[in-house]
C-alpha cells in the first residue's frame, strides 16, 4: 500500500507516520494478496480534539473511516478497529452472495473467526420500524421540523420537484440535502 499522510494544524512527525503505517498495514492480512491502493490519511486538530480520517480506495470496495480522541494514537487504534469491522461485514455479505470463480471474494483471505467476530457478523438488526406520512415542504421547512423534533435528519417530500429528500445535520454544524437524481 502507498500512504499519503497529511495533517491539518498538526505536523505529521516520523513517529507518527510510522505507528500510522504499522497500524494501517494490519489490514493486508484480511485479503490473498496485498493491496496495491493508495491509502489517503488526514490527520486533524481542532480544539484539542485529534481527528484522523482513513480512505482506501480499492477495485470493489472502499473503505473509508474517521475517529476522533483526545489522544492521537488512541484515534489510529480505534480508526483501524473500524475499517477491520468493515473488511469483515464486507467478507461475510460478499461470500453469502454467488460463489462464482472471480467474484469479489477471492479478494479476501481465509481466516479463522472467533467467537466473538461469528457473532459481529450478524448484528445487524431492525429493532424499531416507523411509518409516516411525508408532507411536502421546502428544504427550509424541514430543517426547523429536523431541529424542532431534535433529529440529525429528516426524511420529507420536496414541495417543488415532488420527490422524496432528506436533510441532515453535518459534523460541522451545517446542513445538507440529499436529493434523487
Amino acid at each position: 500500500m502507498n500512504y499519503n499522510i497529511r495533517g491539518e494544524n498538526v505536523e505529521v512527525t516520523e513517529a507518527i507516520k510510522a505507528y500510522v503505517e504499522k497500524k494501517v498495514s494490519k489490514l493486508e492480512r484480511y485479503f490473498e494478496t496485498p493491496p496495491t491502493s493508495d491509502v489517503n490519511v488526514n490527520l486533524s486538530v481542532y480544539n484539542d480534539e485529534q481527528k484522523i480520517e482513513v480512505t482506501i480506495p480499492m477495485t470493489n470496495l472502499l473503505l473509508r473511516a474517521e475517529e476522533k480522541h483526545e489522544d492521537l494514537y488512541a484515534a489510529i487504534d480505534l480508526v483501524v478497529a473500524k475499517l477491520e469491522r468493515q473488511i469483515r461485514k464486507h467478507k461475510t455479505k460478499i461470500n453469502r452472495k454467488s460463489r462464482q470463480k472471480g467474484a469479489a471474494k477471492y479478494m479476501f483471505a481465509e481466516m479463522e473467526k472467533s467467537p466473538v467476530e461469528q457473532e459481529d457478523d450478524d448484528a445487524i438488526e431492525i429493532v424499531r420500524t416507523k411509518r409516516f406520512n411525508l408532507k411536502p415542504m421546502d428544504s427550509e421547512e424541514a430543517i426547523l421540523q429536523m431541529d424542532m423534533l431534535g433529529h440529525d435528519f429528516f426524511v420529507f417530500t420536496n414541495a417543488d420537484s415532488g420527490d422524496t429528500s432528506v436533510v441532515y445535520r453535518r459534523h460541522d454544524g451545517k446542513y445538507g440535502l440529499i436529493e434523487p437524481n
